[in-house]
């Protein structure tokens, strides 16, 4: 009998496959997802994916148009597709997923109807009790990964057991992974660190400089925390890698979809133009309708997030979205002041 573990990949996007890369790499068996099936048939052939020029993929990766075959009998199923894609991935998955199954779920987002986080998500269409749902979530570019650049990423479940499992499956030589047990803190800044970018993108746009940059990186994830907080989450997990460390990566990287459609927004071009040249899923549009709903839910004053919302919105212009954002009333930087 084999020991070598087996981990299932739903979504062959460069998040996806730069992982799968990783871990085939390290000795672990690999097969790939796809409900694109000319993703599956490119892959099988070239073993290149076209947004990851210049790397060759391990010839021992299998690629499959049936879930099925991704899912039965495998350590871990993860699921690599972007957020919109997730429920019905997972309802899609439901009927091969075998109790105490270990699902690793890498899709950053929260569900607009539901407010759902992605294991949420995946929770409500599989049912099942049993089964151990863990989030990687951190500072990872896979255009990095992809290059065995170091790395480092967060394994955030409330099944500590299935957590230190993923950590293990994980590490390798160019991936060190932490374990977490606040799930909803390292979804919710997996999410929300996106709109940020998105924000920081606009200011980079508009002309602003670094310290612009640095301002927006430092309020934003006050706000995240703020909300976080709300929910019941660690405020530590907010100054972690899956907080502050994923949100610095995001908002100041042209390897960030959210960075560059930022920029492009906050040179005047329209959020759809912006997305057609960005070229691939830009997730900190398809979070914003959810952060800004529950920033209301839990009233927790998100300035940045709805300044975002408006212009993504066409409700204001950038130059007016950075006046407003400059203006606001002054305020002390510490909860609790003796000053407020």
């Amino acid at each position: 009998m084999s020991n070598i573990t087996k981990v299932g990949v739903l979504g062959a996007g460069t998040w996806g496959i730069a992982l799968a890369r990783m871990l085939c790499n390290a000795g672990r068996s690999v097969v790939v997802w796809s409900a694109i099936e000319r993703e599956v048939d490119e892959l099988s052939v070239t073993r290149k994916h076209s947004n990851l020029p210049g790397i060759e993929l391990p010839s021992e990766i299998i690629y499959t148009k049936d879930i099925e075959v991704a899912c039965v009998g495998m350590d871990i199923v993860m699921f690599a597709v972007p957020s919109p894609f997730v429920r019905a991935t997972a309802r899609k998955a439901a009927p091969y997923i075998s109790d105490g199954q270990i699902i690793v779920d890498v899709a950053k987002g929260i569900e607009e109807e539901t407010l759902y986080t992605m294991t949420e998500i995946i929770a409500d269409e599989l049912k099942n009790p049993s089964v151990k749902l863990v989030s990687l979530s951190g500072p990872t570019h896979a255009e990095e990964v992809v290059k065995d650049l170091p790395t480092v990423i967060v394994s955030a479940s409330e099944d500590q057991q299935a957590a230190a499992f993923v950590q293990k499956v994980f590490t390798t030589g160019c991936m060190r992974v932490y374990t977490n047990d606040d799930v909803r803190g390292v979804e919710l800044c997996g999410a929300l660190k996106n709109v940020i970018a998105l924000a920081s993108g606009i200011a980079t746009g508009l002309g602003c400089g670094d310290n612009a940059k640095a301002a927006l990186i430092t309020r934003g994830i006050a706000e995240i925390s703020r909300l976080g907080t709300a929910m019941g989450c660690r405020e530590q997990t907010f100054g972690g890698l899956a907080g502050i460390g994923d949100l610095i990566v995001t908002a100041t990287s042209m390897h960030s979809r959210n960075n560059r459609c930022g920029m492009l927004l906050g040179q005047g071009v329209s959020t759809e133009e912006a997305i057609r040249q960005v070229g691939m899923v830009v997730e900190g549009l398809n979070a914003l309708p959810a952060a800004v709903s529950l920033s209301r839910k839990y009233n927790v004053e998100m300035p940045i997030v709805e300044t975002v919302d408006a212009v993504v919105s066409g409700r204001v212009n950038v130059s007016e979205a950075l006046h407003t954002l400059m203006s606001r009333e002054p305020k002390s930087e510490l909860n609790g002041s003796a000053f407020l």
